[in-house]
This record gives structure tokens, sequence and C-alpha cells, in this order.
């Protein structure tokens, strides 16, 4: 199973980061499960959701306390809450940023033990250019497809423009993209050899279809 866990502020789609991840992962084939923290989700607070993965049913609804992968959706929060509580050496870290991992201070993380763990991505500035709109929560998942490989870019893709239309989601689609491609030479940088892309079913051959019947999202 792989676990993500995903931190942000009200009103920047985090619930909505964690549901198209899981969409996304039905599109892979993958049973999926996603649901939000609870508490306040007062525009500027402090937002966690949560998305599993795995081959077969997910039993477990408890909160993800230890992390396979950890998405930051704002920068701000790095200091302010404990967002790396659980965060071991082998999670996969990305943080919407258009600064690198020194620059924000986090040279102690123990997931930078591990070369291409932690990688920044100016997910925020991606989204303006291609959507007119600061929100990158879809934008943050087509870095994380390229970070992780836990599901395809084509899928996450498909997952935002079954939730969007139009401009919205074409412009959301395209800057994911970006990200994907920004994140991979990120991570083929720091690791010293280019990553190998996720496997993806052909886009509108409908096997996401199926397997969206058989898994369920909270």
């Amino acid at each position: 199973m792989f676990q993500v866990r995903i931190h942000g502020r009200g009103g920047q789609g985090v619930v909505t980061a964690a549901e198209l991840l899981s969409v996304a992962a039905f599109r892979d084939g993958h049973y999926a499960q996603a649901f939000p923290s609870f508490g306040s989700e007062r525009t500027g607070a402090p937002v966690v959701a949560f998305c599993r993965i795995d081959a077969g049913p997910i039993r477990t609804r408890e909160p993800i306390a230890e992390p396979d992968g950890l998405i930051v959706q704002d920068a701000t929060l790095l200091h302010q809450v404990d967002l790396f509580r659980g965060v071991g050496p082998e999670a996969l870290v990305l943080i919407n940023s258009s600064r690198g991992v020194e620059e924000l201070g986090l040279a102690d993380l123990p997931a930078l033990r591990r070369r291409g763990g932690v990688l920044t991505v100016p997910a925020t500035e991606l989204a303006r250019e291609h959507t007119g709109r600061p929100f990158p929560n879809a934008v943050l998942l087509g870095g994380f497809a390229a970070l992780s490989g836990v599901v395809s870019i084509d899928a996450v893709v498909l997952a935002i423009r079954d939730r969007f239309a139009g401009e919205v989601a074409e412009g959301n689609a395209a800057a994911a993209r970006r990200a994907f491609a920004f994140v991979a030479d990120e991570a083929a940088e720091s690791a010293g050899a280019r990553p190998a892309p996720a496997a993806a079913p052909a886009p509108g051959d409908g096997s996401g279809l199926e397997v969206s019947t058989r898994a369920a999202t909270a």
C-alpha cells in the first residue's frame, strides 16, 4: 500500500487533490481511498487530506501517520505546522515552491538522505500561467506522478478532465504536464539518471471506469 498525506490551507483544494489522486489511481487500475481530516476548513486554516493506493481492497480508514508520500501545497506551513511528523527517510516529499529545499531550511529532513527524495516545484506559478488562477492542487499531482511513479501523468490528466470542464480542465492538464516534466528533470539531476515514467493506460480506453466501480472514496 502507498499512503499519501497532503497539507495545505483552506481554499487551496487540498481535499480535491486527494480525490483527484484517488481517481488517477482508479484510472491506472488500482484501488484507492481519499478522505480529509476532521477540523477547521475555513479559508487560510491548515488542512490535511489523505489518499491510500493499493492493488487490492483497502479496509483501514485511519488518518495516515507514516506517509510514503507527502505533498505540501503551501510552503508557508513548513515552519508553522509539524508537516513532517511520521515522515521517514524513504518517504517522497514534494513541496510547492520556487525555492530549493535548502533555501526552505529543510537540510536536516530525514528524506533528504536519499537523493531525489525531497523536491520542489513552482506549482502556483504554473497554475497562474496556464489557468490564470493560483490553485496548485492539480498541478502538484503532475509533479507527484513524476516523483513517485505511483500514478501515471496520463491518469492524472484524465482525473482532472473528469473533475473540471472546458478551459479550466485543459489549463490544469497542461500545467500538470509541465509540473511532471519539471519534477522528472529535477529528479534526474538529483539522482544522476532519468527515472522511468510510470506505465499508463491509453486515454479513453475505459479501463479506469471499470476499476472505479470496484473501489470507493470516502
